[in-house]
């Protein structure tokens, strides 16, 4: 049985008070629901002001990105060793980070390898646009960033990592894809490619969320589907009772 993850990756929103304060009231809804791993993921200044409050709660924290060198001249980022030993997951892939800051299949790699060397855990998130959807491009899409992800990633590498699908046109448009659909493209593309790389053993394990749109109206009917795993959440993560009801039906 595959444990269901629910991040929250509250993207550039609050401050660190904020964030402090957001954290609080999130650990008092989602501490009970232990049959889930839930994971929150405050902007990089907030980390080490969440980290204490997530102590001995069973939450884990998270960042939303980093860059895949250990140091150097790189200004505004943030390496793998800074994240190491405070948080114990990152987010890498993300459709933002690729649409708004040229973000590439291969600096995906780059980033989901130092990201294990580190011993973080990576969410490695995939997806197509709306023109590619549109086209139907959408398993040609995404086969190639989960293949260039997990280019010379050993399967014991792979699976220590969760994939996160995360349609571009469903993300804060309130379009979620259906959940038989958001199904299919993970059972038949993700699966079947991981099942291709390595083993359906493997592919069997590997746990894989559903991102865009998530609320708690479909949550429960996104996580009913066999082949999702939990789910990245967007703007449902600022809500607390939202959060916590899209945990909860993960759990269940």
């Amino acid at each position: 049985m595959r444990k269901p993850v629910v991040a929250g990756n509250w993207k550039m929103n609050k401050t660190v008070g904020e964030a402090v304060d957001l954290a609080r009231e999130l650990i008092a809804q989602i501490q009970p629901y232990v049959g889930v791993e839930r994971v929150l993921c405050p902007p990089s200044v907030a980390l080490t002001s969440v980290a204490p409050w997530l102590k001995d709660t069973g939450i884990g924290l998270g960042a939303q990105n980093m860059h895949w060198e250990n140091s150097g001249p790189f200004t505004g980022e943030v390496s793998p060793p800074m994240l190491a030993g405070l948080c114990q997951y990152v987010i890498l892939g993300h459709s933002e980070r690729r649409q708004y800051f040229g973000e590439t299949d291969e600096g995906v790699n780059k980033k989901v390898k130092a990201a294990l060397a580190h011993g973080l855990t990576p969410i490695v998130c995939v997806g197509e646009n709306l023109a590619e959807n549109e086209a139907g491009k959408t398993a040609e899409v995404v086969t190639r960033q989960t293949r260039a992800a997990y280019e010379n990633l050993s399967a014991d590498d792979a699976l220590k990592t969760i994939i996160a699908y995360e349609p571009v046109w469903a993300i804060g448009t309130g379009r979620a894809a259906t959940p038989a659909g958001a199904n299919a493209v993970i059972g038949l593309h993700i699966r079947g490619l991981i099942s291709d790389l390595y083993s359906s053993s493997v592919a069997d394990s590997i746990r894989v969320q559903y991102g865009g749109s998530v609320t708690a109206a479909n949550a429960a009917d996104l996580m009913a589907q066999p082949d999702i795993d939990g789910a990245l959440v967007g703007g449902a993560s600022l809500k607390p009772q939202e959060f916590a009801a899209i945990v909860k039906a993960a759990a269940a």
